[in-house]
């Protein structure tokens, strides 16, 4: 049984490779479509298959990688308001200050909210997060730890209690034990940094005033930073000297420490004392304690070439304990310069050259300090020269925060392009804003004053379509345009012969909560009013009069304004031109209601839209409503009425008498 089976199977062997070696040659030899370039083709990806395989290197993606690949894909949307705001339309901010205060709202909902999962963290122990969100679940904010130990004053440095970190320094002392050099350091810095008192819980985000706003806020400012000098004042004996002194062995860092926390907290002159304490100790300095000094060196001298050989010193000192600066070195040494007079235009150009020798890139507050040089005084426009070369050098390049002044850039450099008038450099400045992710340098407190000053430039220098389309592309998603920037935005439109555009923009007034502006209202209607236009624009007026006339009634519950005779003249007038005779009537009555005189140019134009009409009734309303005023001009209405009207024997009494009073009483 076994010898047939392996015939068998050995005939199946057989006749199996023959089938398969036929199968592959009618596979090559079918003509279904494939041309003899195709085949060659074929032939060469199996030729192919059969080499090397070079697998590619690993590629480590962040986190985020999926977040920002799906954020490239979108862009901003003009309309729409920034994102923060779009999960509560009633708190949608409309102008600069709501935004400013609805964005302090939420950043203080957050801290309280913050606070109270801290402050009782019982109530949050479950972890429904996958993965796990560390910033979601309570933070250890109690101390745990109360025997005298290094571990506790460690805990202690890490939640930054101060005054609890120094009592418990205090006792490790006293119980004879020692205190590792690396927790000293960390302590010392606690100290210095918060200037020996305990840091304000849940102080919300720092706000400064945008130079260049007005005059009240920047008191308001300048009042506050005044406050917060005297609270941060560096005390003689305080418990960062205290410790300092008491330490058995010092070193650079604990120097470090202590100078930086002198010259943050403007005790100028103990800074350089405790330089020299530490050169006399044969101590070499680190790359922190000369970019504070350089920074304190206008400080301590009054004249511009005594700060200037303080900080050539303090260079060749780094030079000689040959300490490598950084870039926050050469940008302190930039920022001293603003403050040297004469000497800065010169020395500022030598330092960022040295700069670029060095390798060290400059980042954008370098440039800052470089326009503010050469942009302070009266040789602003002599200077643009040097601006067109540092957007040269910017131009295309994305950037990061390496210092914390780059964040000045975008919103100094746009004020320098209003001041000396350059469209072209302020359309630079803004394509840069664009590139990457440059726009997180514009923080909030600069954004309306750096697109506020852009469009305001706009209006004056550009044409109104282009002011129109750059209008359309910042509001409302980036910017709130105040009083002023609609002001600027209707001069513009009157530049240009486009005032047809303006009810367009008073619903944008409207939206945008100016409404409530009596001046910004009172110009519109002016604009509207001055000339006539084509029946279509006088359509659109009249709607806007109607409008602008619910602004000042009050309909829509906020605070009506108070109507002025030009209010009253130019929406009658409006509505005059639009064939409105009925609201136009109505609003001749509040000239009577509201205590305000009709001009007599206004009553001419109704008694010519009466005639128009054929409204003798009403024109002979009129003229006593003149009368009614003791208007001069009542006689020469009562003439006009006379002459063109078909009137009645009572009508034509009527004014005969009025006409008879009027000429008495001139």
């Amino acid at each position: 049984m076994a010898t047939p089976g392996r015939h068998v199977g050995h005939y199946i062997q057989r006749n199996s490779r023959f089938l398969l070696n036929n199968l592959d040659q009618l596979w090559v030899n079918r003509t279904f479509g494939w041309t003899s370039a195709l085949r060659q083709h074929a032939a060469e990806t199996i030729t192919e298959s059969t080499d090397t395989i070079v697998i590619p290197r690993k590629k480590t993606w962040s986190k985020e990688a999926v977040l920002e690949a799906l954020a490239a894909t979108v862009s901003r949307d003009p309309t729409a308001y920034s994102y923060q705001f779009q999960d509560d339309p009633y708190l949608t901010p409309r102008t600069a200050p709501e935004l400013r205060l609805y964005t302090l709202a939420q950043e203080s909902g957050r801290s309280a909210a913050k606070y109270f999962v801290n402050s009782n963290p019982k109530f949050f122990t479950k972890d429904f997060a996958e993965p796990h969100i560390p910033c979601l679940m309570p933070e250890t904010v109690s101390l745990r730890l109360e025997e005298v130990s290094e571990e506790a004053l460690k805990e202690r440095i890490n939640l930054r209690k101060v005054k609890a970190a120094v009592d418990m320094y205090d006792q490790i002392l006293q119980a004879g034990v020692s205190v590792s050099m690396e927790t000293t350091h960390d302590l010392l810095d606690l100290i210095c940094l918060y200037c020996d008192k305990d840091p304000v819980e849940d102080e919300g985000p720092e706000t400064e005033d945008v130079e260049g706003a007005e005059d009240a806020k920047r008191n308001k400012a300048g009042a506050r930073r005044a406050s917060n000098i005297l609270k941060s004042i560096w005390r003689e004996n305080n418990n960062a000297e205290r410790l300092f002194n008491l330490l058995p062995e010092r070193d650079t860092q604990c120097y470090s420490a202590l100078i930086r926390g002198m010259v943050k907290h403007g005790a100028y002159t103990k800074a350089f004392s405790a330089y020299t304490d530490m050169l006399n100790n044969r101590l070499t300095a680190d790359v922190h304690i000369f970019n504070a000094l350089i920074s304190a060196a206008p400080e301590v001298r009054d004249k511009y070439n005594e700060r200037w050989d303080v900080i050539i010193e303090l260079l060749n000192q780094m030079s000689q304990q040959k300490v490598q600066p950084n870039l926050l070195t050469f940008n302190s040494v930039l920022k001293a310069l603003r403050r040297c007079g004469f000497l800065a235009k010169t020395q500022s150009i030598h330092t960022l050259n040295e700069m670029k020798a060095l390798g060290i890139a400059p980042s954008l507050a370098s440039f800052d300090h470089i326009l503010a040089v050469f942009f302070k005084g009266a040789s602003r426009q002599a200077n643009s020269d040097i601006f067109q070369e540092v957007m040269s050098e910017l131009a295309g390049t994305s950037f990061t925060c390496r210092d914390p002044d780059d964040t000045h850039f975008f919103s100094n450099a746009m004020r320098i392009c209003v001041e000396i008038k350059d469209l072209e450099l302020a359309y630079k400045v803004q394509s840069l804003l664009e590139v990457g992710e440059n726009w997180r340098l514009l923080r909030d407190p600069y954004r309306s004053y750096f697109y506020g000053s852009f469009f305001s430039l706009l209006c004056m220098m550009e044409h109104v379509d282009v002011v129109m389309k750059w209008y359309r592309q910042l509001v409302p998603s980036v910017y709130y345009p105040n009083t002023q920037g609609f002001r600027d935005l209707m001069q513009a439109l009157d530049t240009d012969s486009r005032l047809d555009l303006l009810p367009v923009i008073w619903k944008d007034i409207r939206s945008l909560g100016h409404d409530n502006k009596s001046d910004l209202v009172e110009e519109l209607l002016n604009l509207m009013a001055r000339d006539t236009h084509s029946p279509e624009v006088q359509e659109s007026y009249a709607a806007c009069a109607l409008d602008v006339k619910s602004v000042f009634a009050g309909d829509r519950g906020n605070k009506s304004l108070e109507w002025s005779p030009s209010s009253l003249s130019n929406i009658t007038s409006l509505l005059l031109r639009a064939n409105k005779t009925q609201q136009a009537w109505e609003m001749l009555q509040l000239f009577k209601s509201k205590n305000r005189v009709p001009a007599t140019g206004l009553l001419e134009e109704f008694l010519s839209a009466c005639h128009s009409e054929g409204s003798t009734n009403r024109a002979v309303a009129l003229v006593q409503l003149s009368a009614a005023f003791c208007l001069s001009a009542t006689p020469t209405l009562a003439k006009r009425t006379l002459s063109e009207f078909d009137l009645t024997e009572e009508q034509r009494a009527i004014l005969l008498d009025l006409e008879s009073a009027g000429e008495s009483l001139e």
